[in-house]
């Protein structure tokens, strides 16, 4: 059996959803197949434990617990997917397993069985205080099967209630911890339904809709106090070679090197085009040097053709330090740096208004990594009734597109953040 349809196998079994990919990759190269005739007994209680089973085909009954029910004698049946055993030699089985057909099982000896604890979702070794901030962040803490919980840190970025950003990356995660590490997510869309309460952990629901051979199809719900107050549709895709073909071109902007990041500039305004007052705050060094997404704007004069009041903007971004190598996690960054400033683009030509997001999409091109420099340019072309469309194209630096992203906003009159239990509407 190959080691891809062993990944594909382990990313389905519901104790390892909390594991990042590359115990999944270490797993399947240390995985023995062992079989099993009807009526044969895999385990026995009171044997010392020798690793874990997973069983891959067929199904096994639980027999001789001492809590079975007594006129029955059988705990419960165990199928594809479910798995039996002890990490150590110290631990003795509590019961029989017995083949009820032909069946087959993936056998990690106990030597083995530190993989399968893990310090975070995206990384074996690293913690929350040695990893990437932006990785701290978007680490969830799996609750049971399909429900995760994150916080929102001290330092995370926010504006009088949890930062639309992180709720996209969140999400997005909860719903990659769900799939196997086979399938990477492709295209995302979603709804801020209410203003999360940052004081307040973020329950994440997952739904799986479809898993098929080459795509996964993932609802999640992100709930404070009981309410949803952010919901997200993500599509996950087994990568295969195709057809490639690009016409977009990466406008015309300075090399990052050569420019001075928001933090460099410190307490001065961007060197980009004007942005509203409020958006300023948002990016002047008071805010933004806690912030883990580093961003360098053009100075006007590299972009003479940009108006002081067009409603665009362009500027490089990546992940300060080094998240872990999961192109998972460095999606789920870039969806989360992706929701930084752009809003603030709605905000040029109407200077008195503040602005809310209603929904985010976004379509992944091409692999990527979130702590090299990418530039987003994004364009509002139209708003009517308050709402604002934005569009907005990312590219790396050999001008490839690796995402495309589309964002309507609420505008209106600036005004206290209302609580979680309220509608932002």
């Amino acid at each position: 059996m190959s080691t891809e349809a062993v990944v594909e196998f382990l990313g389905n079994v519901p104790l390892l959803q909390r594991l990042p990919s590359s115990s999944f990759k270490r797993i399947a190269e240390l995985v023995n197949f062992k079989h099993f005739e009807k009526g044969d007994y895999i385990v026995r209680g009171g044997e010392v434990g020798d690793g874990i089973y997973f069983v891959w085909e067929g199904e096994a009954e639980v027999s001789g617990s001492v809590h079975a029910e007594e006129e029955k004698g059988i705990e419960y049946q165990l199928k594809r997917y479910d798995y039996f055993g002890h990490v150590n030699l110290t631990s003795v089985h509590v019961a029989d397993v017995i083949a009820l057909t032909k069946l087959t099982c993936l056998f990690l000896p106990h030597e083995h069985c530190t993989l399968l604890q893990s310090k975070s979702i995206w990384s074996k070794d690293k913690t929350l205080e040695t990893c990437a901030p932006v990785e701290s962040i978007l680490h969830l803490e799996p609750i049971e099967l399909n429900i995760f919980q994150g916080i929102t840190l001290p330092d995370a970025p926010k504006f009088g209630k949890v930062y639309g950003g992180q709720l996209v990356g969140q999400a997005l995660a909860a719903a990659s911890k769900t799939v196997d590490s086979l399938k990477i997510v492709h295209s995302l869309h979603s709804y801020y339904l209410k203003a999360g309460n940052f004081n307040t952990p973020i329950i994440y629901q997952v739904n799986r809709l479809r898993d098929g051979r080459n795509f996964a199809t993932r609802r999640v719900d992100a709930m404070q106090r009981g309410n949803i107050i952010f919901t997200l549709l993500a599509s996950f895709q087994r990568e295969e070679e195709g057809f490639d073909h690009q016409e977009a071109s990466m406008p015309s902007m300075p090399d990052p090197d050569g420019l001075l990041s928001v933090d460099e500039i410190g307490e001065s305004r961007p060197t980009g085009p004007p942005l509203p007052l409020s958006n300023r705050k948002k990016v002047g060094a008071t805010k933004i040097v806690t912030w883990p997404i580093e961003i360098k704007f053009c100075a006007p004069s590299t972009n003479p053709n940009l108006k002081k009041s067009d409603p665009s903007l362009r500027y490089w971004f990546r992940a300060k330090g080094k998240p872990s190598d999961d192109q998972a996690l460095h999606r789920c960054v870039v969806a989360f740096a992706s929701d930084m400033i752009a809003t603030g683009v709605s905000l040029i030509p109407h200077p008195r208004k503040g602005s809310l997001s209603l929904s985010h999409s976004m379509w992944f091109h091409r692999h990527l990594r979130a702590d090299d420099w990418l530039l987003l340019a994004i364009v509002s072309p139209t708003t009517c009734d308050s709402r604002c469309f934005l569009s907005g194209q990312i590219f790396n630096r050999k001008g490839e597109l690796v995402v495309s992203l589309t964002q309507e906003v609420l505008l209106k009159m600036a005004s206290p953040p209302y609580p979680s239990a309220d509608s932002k509407l």
